[in-house]
């Protein structure tokens, strides 16, 4: 199983070389996850389906959170070496000092996706599934994670997202407050 991850991230990363295609995914890598969040925050405005998107929108942010808190117990477990230390990979940023598995940023976009997709909300779900591809992408592509720490970075947003779900309600009490702020 390791020699298809290695096979598949060391193809993802050779696809690098054009000056322009991996300045653009350095981008993609480095402000991919904090333009989500702004685009993310910024809906809490959105009069459309006001209570249900404020709601959604928390879910969101909760999943975020949840998410990145899961990563931090799994680290706990997994120090996984990261590709570009093992020869698979060349990297094209600075190096990283934490573990490679689960990919944080990975988990962070997808945590967006699965919230905003439990939420029933489908055209916002499909608007982020595919920034989240590009960013999950970007980070293979730049050489700083396997194949395997991004889909392990899904699995944990997804995760988290059902956790969110089960745990946090809409029309309760501390959701008719938390969305009526502002």
């Amino acid at each position: 199983m390791y020699q298809l991850d290695a096979t598949t991230t060391a193809w993802i990363n050779s696809l690098a070389g054009n000056p322009i295609v991996d300045r653009l995914m350095i981008l993609i890598s480095a402000y991919g996850v904090p333009l989500l969040i702004a685009l993310v925050a910024v809906q809490w405005w959105v009069r459309e389906r006001r209570t249900e998107t404020r709601h959604a929108l928390v879910a969101a942010g909760l999943t975020f959170l949840v998410g990145l808190g899961l990563n931090q117990i799994i680290l706990l477990f997994v120090s996984r070496v990261r590709p570009y230390d093992t020869g698979v990979s060349t990297l094209l940023i600075n190096r990283s000092n934490d573990p490679s598995f689960p990919s944080d940023h990975a988990t962070a976009v997808f945590a967006i996706v699965a919230a905003f997709a439990l939420q029933r909300m489908p055209g916002r779900s499909l608007f982020f599934l595919l920034a989240a591809i590009l960013v999950a992408f970007s980070r293979v592509y730049i050489g700083t994670h396997y194949l395997s720490d991004v889909m392990g970075g899904v699995l944990t947003a997804v995760f988290a997202a059902i956790l969110v779900k089960a745990l946090y309600r809409q029309e309760t009490r501390l959701d008719r407050f938390v969305t009526s702020i502002l």
